[in-house]
């Protein structure tokens, strides 16, 4: 078996879709000869977030630790760098494939409480091509006696074989970016309207280092808040229902891996802020037996030929 796990590759038409069982991550997704994604080999230990799911939060836990119902919480520290605990317990999980079929795949997992997250969730993941991409469906529900916080979010990466990051033009309507300290944890949330990270209208990334989660998202008649990425004639959309109300961009400044840098970009649908369990700001708490649906997804392009819609 692969390091990341069983492979479950699932087709429609010309769009081919691969996800790892360890993580149920998003590992690669093409349309003809065209890589969508800036994803990794099975045969590698899912480096960098690369398509990697992320609850029950997304982003960071300032030094792991946070207070929920009156009891101190202590996760442990796996972003030592910095100190914080980060994206999750389930990321590096197997997760059990549930149902599948040719053009769609759902996996599940049961996160058992522990410390510093003493709540059980029974989660799933389902990955759907239709005519109008790929669409993915995360649940989440309570299955303990007790309310618990909870966050969800997704990590894909983005790239243009033919350009990097820097020739990407970038479109991302939000009124709002979050401002973080040192550590990379908000602070202040800041208009995005004349800031150096305003993508209101299409523009090039160039040269700029993003590490930024947006909110107040502009949204359509359906309720979608869409991030758009352009290079010469093609298009990518990465669209998130009313479920998620941030959305994170990464650039890959930081990465471990110098070659990879600036290679592609993060697009990361978000329920919550960075830091949510201690500021409270999108965090979800959910019922004891409460459900937790939302949807995100992917639409490919030629801008002068066919557009794909969102997903169904």
């Amino acid at each position: 078996m692969a390091l990341s796990g069983e492979q479950i590759e699932i087709a429609l038409g010309a769009e081919r879709l691969v996800v790892a069982t360890v993580g149920a991550t998003l590992r690669s997704y093409t349309v003809g000869d065209r890589a969508v994604l800036d994803g990794f080999e099975a045969d590698e230990i899912c480096p960098d977030g690369r398509g990697q799911i992320l609850m029950p939060w997304p982003n960071r836990i300032a030094d792991g630790r946070y207070s929920f119902s009156g009891h101190v919480h202590q996760l442990p520290i796996d972003e030592p760098e910095l100190g914080h605990a980060i994206h999750g317990l389930v990321r590096w999980a197997d997760w059990s494939v549930e149902r599948r079929a040719a053009e769609f795949v759902r996996l599940r997992h049961r996160l058992e409480p522990r410390p510093g997250y003493p709540f059980p969730l029974d989660l799933s993941v389902e990955y759907r091509l239709s005519v109008g991409g790929l669409g993915v469906t995360f649940t989440a529900l309570n299955i303990g006696p007790k309310p618990c916080p909870f966050g969800a979010g997704a990590h894909p990466y983005f790239r243009f074989t033919e350009a990097s990051v820097d020739a990407i033009e970038l479109c991302v309507r939000a009124a709002d970016w979050l401002d973080v300290d040192p550590r990379s944890i908000p602070r202040k949330e800041r208009p995005v309207e004349h800031s150096v990270v305003d993508f209101h209208q299409p523009r090039p990334i160039g040269t700029a280092r993003l590490d930024h989660a947006f909110t107040r998202l502009e949204r359509d008649g359906a309720g979608l808040a869409t991030v758009v990425l352009r290079c010469g004639r093609s298009e990518i959309l990465v669209w998130q229902d009313r479920a998620f109300d941030f959305v994170q961009l990464y650039t890959g400044d930081t990465l471990p891996n110098r070659s990879r840098r600036r290679d592609g970009l993060a697009v990361e649908p978000m329920t919550c802020a960075p830091n949510a369990f201690n500021s409270g700001n999108g965090l979800r708490v959910l019922a004891p037996g409460e459900v937790f649906e939302g949807r995100w997804g992917i639409a490919v392009s030629t801008r002068s030929g066919r557009r794909s819609g969102h997903g169904s």
